[in-house]
């Protein structure tokens, strides 16, 4: 009979605080890497034991700068060279996904890019979480797995009890998974349509739906800049909502996002773990997404089906 390859967990600088609660979900440590830095900024990852025929899972979110997408991609080298059975690179969060498409002329599609790259590098599987659109799924010529915080998010809203919920598609992009969350919430949901001129920036918003009087939920993948939220939740009370919470898998809160979102109308934001942030803020509640990530790596290791991990 086979012996199944055995099973190793590492992750990269940036993402050590959530690989180690994935580690521990899973029942096991995160194995021994270094990285060697230079006086002149370059670094080498290492692995200080033996990968030799094992399944490898490497646990690193590519957020700004890109050094942590650079780290992965090097892991990934090295764990080839080190003659590891597979690589899977789990990705919590996927940078660059934003650049999915030509918006404009001559310009990169980012997304495809660093698919190209990460395939190129030697992984063998991706597991990541929310990725900005789905058809980035089809930019690997490996097998991706797409996990969906909609399973840790969709209970959260549930136990919160509102008799009024209500929820909200910050854009037009956004309508098919707050769709997903209305029809197992069984209820009522409202459409933001927004005009923006540049990147970052949100000229213009309306609502596409009546908010009085209820308590609504807006839903996204990411929180960058806050723009389009605040913008909406401002709007959606001054059209008689009761409440505006957020819920985002992603909370990247660049420049004085947290800041803003802490003078705003918006009574709760509810975020995961995929991206590490020290917060002071009394309006943030953080998911961990730990414990789904380990679930569906046990699924993949083991050969077993995931879609029963899915609510959306």
């Amino acid at each position: 009979m086979h012996t199944k390859a055995p099973i190793k967990f590492f992750a990269g600088k940036e993402s050590r605080y959530l690989a180690e609660k994935i580690a521990e979900s899973y029942g096991t440590e995160l194995g021994k890497s270094s990285v060697t830095r230079f006086s002149d900024g370059e670094f080498q990852p290492s692995f200080d034991e033996s990968v030799r025929g094992c399944v490898v899972f490497l646990i690193q979110s590519t957020f700004p700068p890109s050094d942590n997408l650079f780290e992965l991609l090097m892991m990934i080298d090295a764990a080839k060279r080190a003659s590891a059975y597979k690589i899977v690179a789990v990705i919590p969060y996927l940078g660059f996904a934003r650049q999915d498409r030509k918006d404009k002329p001559r310009v990169s599609i980012g997304a495809k890019l660093v698919a190209d790259l990460l395939t190129k590098a030697g992984v063998s599987r991706i597991m990541t979480m929310d990725l900005h659109a789905d058809q980035i799924q089809g930019f690997f010529d490996v097998p991706v797995d797409h996990l969906y915080a909609s399973s840790i998010f969709v209970p959260f809203i549930r136990d919160l009890g509102l008799d009024n919920l209500m929820i909200a598609a910050p854009d037009m992009g956004g309508t098919k998974r707050a769709n997903a969350y209305s029809r197992f919430l069984n209820c009522e949901m409202v459409i933001c349509y927004k005009l923006r001129k540049k990147a970052n920036y949100v000229d213009e918003i309306t609502i596409i739906g009546d908010v009085a009087g209820r308590d609504v939920v807006i839903v996204d993948d990411m929180i960058d800049t806050a723009g389009t939220v605040l913008l909406a939740a401002d709007l959606m009370m001054q059209s008689g909502a009761n409440s505006v919470r957020v819920v985002s898998t992603h909370p990247i809160f660049s420049g004085d996002a947290l800041e803003k979102i802490d003078k705003s109308v918006i009574s709760q934001v509810v975020v995961t773990d995929t991206v590490p942030h020290n917060y002071s803020s009394g309006k943030i509640t953080v998911l961990t997404v730990a414990e789904l990530f380990a679930t569906v790596i046990d699924k993949v290791y083991n050969y077993e089906s995931i879609s029963s991990t899915f609510i959306v």
